[in-house]
């Protein structure tokens, strides 16, 4: 477990608990860690999920198929980032998305229902692991927020740009680079591949924007 500890402190989860703490910590919560290959389901759309994720090494993606068998990724989850923590506090009967490891990765699962309900061991630490849960909780919601506003525009130059826009906001940079190939950015966008191919072409003709492969540049 010590080998984590780098990543585990990036992870907001674990906000102010101290190291002494953290691998007590992580024994109450029952955690483990799994490999996954790239492709490989984390966590399956339809099943109930009692673990909340902690990515420790490699990417992953929040996945979404609809009824027609349209592909959307909902978020990229990058190491110390988790998932499945609203399905587990909502005890959701059955999730409505995928967890799927975008290339090899490694995850630490930990038992939800330990956070949310006091162990035995009356542990100083657990008051202040529910309030970091709350605050990505919230964390989460303004990022689906986010998302939202990309998804409710109603063409693809207005997807595209409310995105790249958000990026340059959070970066602080006009030079952006996306954790999408152009595909993943499609499915991110919920628009068609070629469509979006050819709205970049013009967007790259009107001098709005660079780019070359994941990386742009706001003109």
């Amino acid at each position: 477990m010590k080998k984590y500890f780098e990543i585990l402190r990036k992870c907001r989860l674990f906000d102010n608990i101290s190291d002494e703490n953290l691998l007590t910590m992580l024994h109450c919560l029952g955690a483990e860690i799994r490999s996954y290959s790239k492709n490989q389901l984390i966590v399956t759309e339809g099943e109930k999920i009692t673990h909340i994720g902690i990515i420790l090494s490699g990417t992953a993606q929040l996945v979404r198929i609809d009824y027609y068998g349209n592909r959307s990724i909902v978020t990229n989850i990058e190491p110390s980032q988790l998932f499945g923590e609203s399905f587990v506090c909502a005890e959701t009967e059955t999730v409505p998305v995928s967890v799927i490891a975008s290339e090899n990765c490694e995850a630490m699962l930990i038992d939800g229902r330990r956070i949310i309900q006091s162990c035995g061991n009356a542990c100083e630490f657990h008051n202040q692991l529910i309030f970091n849960l709350m605050k990505v909780l919230a964390t989460k919601n303004l990022l689906f927020n986010q998302k939202l506003e990309i998804i409710s525009k109603r063409t693809t130059r207005e997807k595209l740009m409310t995105y790249l826009f958000q990026q340059m906001k959070k970066t602080k940079s006009s030079y952006i680079e996306i954790p999408f190939n152009r595909q993943e950015l499609a499915d991110f966008l919920e628009v068609d591949r070629s469509g979006l191919s050819a709205e970049i072409s013009r967007l790259r003709r009107e001098k709005r924007i660079e780019c070359r492969k994941n990386q742009f540049r706001i003109l």
